[in-house]
């Protein structure tokens, strides 16, 4: 046969292949364990910092994003997924939570039931952005929201919350990145004061913030255009500019991170990039890592009323990357996912053995007994091969012998000894031996 023919087969072969779309990807088996620690995690501590659980629906109005991120924002203007449904009605795959939270809290009259709301999310979000390390089209966010209570003692808890879930994780040396955006009372001051400090470089202005400079100055701070970092040197800060309300917030929210032995830096250029925000702003990063957050949040008191509320209802919040979070730790070796459960492997010879051994395993699974095996593999030996590979503690090997005489035998993995042992005993045996 033409050799130049079977690679043409094989290549069109592989062209038929389907492949994951470019910036999304899959979480596979190996991974399983570590994204399910994550989860079990986070679902503890949310319990004992007092946060209940919360979903918002994936697909929302693109106006939600547009009123409550803002639309000069690199979200709403470059990131977002937006389609038009068979009803003609704008639509957009979210690319945060927080602005869904607050329209799920606003439209179910949430206030009612607690103030403050204390809940949290776990899921994907989605933004259009160029993948790279760290950054995917779908990825994952865990979050904390406390909404309708203004006191910088839930500023605090935040961030507490935050470093808490992050160290439970086996996470360590992080820092806090903390400043203020001030308010409406004190930000424009600070915005006509920035706007001088760039108006003799306006040319020199990235393409995007020649655009923003009128209408988000504090922008400017955020960009990461080299020849806009380079126009930072000299800018004023927003600290010289804080009304009364703002610094007195600003030093009590230190002071709770004080109090708590939390290590935190103040960063007078961060700004977090969303209109929403007011006061608080903060990320969290790796001691050796800065330059990545792996969690980042701020309290957001105007959102309500950009959303249409006609009220401001105050609250604050955390995003956590939850893939970031993964890949720092893996680059760390850390054990997220590896503190499995002892488990037993079940290996079963002959027919009448494996129409019996299906009860027998589910009755060990009852048992709260973490049961492995491979009867598929059918042979004694291959069995035992996948049980090593497992690493099970112990192995129970159920023959036709074993059916007929109602015993079972158990294998110390680690010493190689045996004993035959009667099935009424096997769930009371095999718990005593993990203990």
């Amino acid at each position: 046969m033409n050799p130049e023919k079977n690679e043409e087969k094989t290549n069109s072969k592989k062209e038929a292949v389907f492949q994951s779309v470019r910036g999304m990807h899959d979480i596979l088996p190996k991974d399983g364990a570590a994204w399910m620690d994550m989860w079990n995690v986070g679902r503890e501590i949310s319990e004992l910092h007092d946060f209940t659980f919360m979903e918002t629906p994936i697909l929302e109005t693109l106006g939600l994003f547009e009123a409550g991120v803002g639309k000069m924002t690199d979200i709403v203007e470059k990131e977002m997924f937006v389609f038009k449904t068979r009803g003609k009605e704008d639509v957009a795959l979210r690319p945060e939570c927080t602005a869904p939270i607050m329209r799920s809290f606003l439209q179910n009259h949430l206030g009612h039931f607690a103030s403050p709301l204390k809940v949290f999310y776990a899921g994907p979000m989605f933004r259009y952005e160029r993948p790279q390390a760290g950054r995917y089209r779908q990825f994952h966010q865990w979050g904390f929201e406390i909404i309708g209570d203004g006191d910088p003692f839930y500023d605090a808890e935040i961030v507490l919350a935050t470093l808490h879930f992050l160290s439970a994780l086996g996470l360590k040396e992080l820092r806090v990145k903390i400043n203020t955006v001030g308010c409406r009372v004190c930000r424009p001051t600070y915005q006509k004061k920035l706007l001088q400090h760039y108006k003799a470089n306006k040319k020199e202005l990235c393409k995007d913030c020649a655009r923003r400079y009128e209408e988000n100055p504090l922008r400017l701070l955020d960009c990461k255009a080299q020849e806009c970092r380079e126009l930072l040197s000299g800018a004023p800060i927003i600290l010289d500019h804080l009304c009364q309300a703002c610094n007195a917030h600003l030093r009590q929210v230190l002071e709770f991170l004080e109090n708590n032995m939390v290590l935190y830096e103040p960063d007078p250029h961060l700004v977090r990039g969303l209109d929403y925000y007011s006061r608080t702003v903060f990320e969290v990063v790796a001691s050796d890592k800065p330059e990545t957050a792996l969690a980042g949040g701020g309290r957001y008191d105007y959102l309500a009323e950009f959303l249409g509320a006609g009220r401001n209802v105050p609250g604050v919040g955390v995003s956590i990357g939850i893939e970031r979070v993964l890949e720092y730790a893996a680059s760390k070796k850390l054990s997220i996912g590896r503190k499995d459960r002892p488990s037993i492997f079940f290996v079963v010879v002959g027919e009448e053995a494996k129409k019996k051994g299906l009860y027998l395993i589910q009755k060990l699974r009852l048992a709260r007994v973490r049961t492995l095996e491979s009867v598929g593999k059918k042979s004694l030996e291959n069995q035992m091969r996948a049980a090593n590979k497992a690493k099970a503690k112990f192995v129970f090997i159920f023959g036709q012998r074993e059916c007929f005489e109602e015993t079972i035998i158990m294998r110390n993995m680690d010493s190689g000894a045996q004993e035959t042992i009667p099935l009424s005993r096997m769930v009371e045996e095999v718990k005593k031996r993990l203990r």
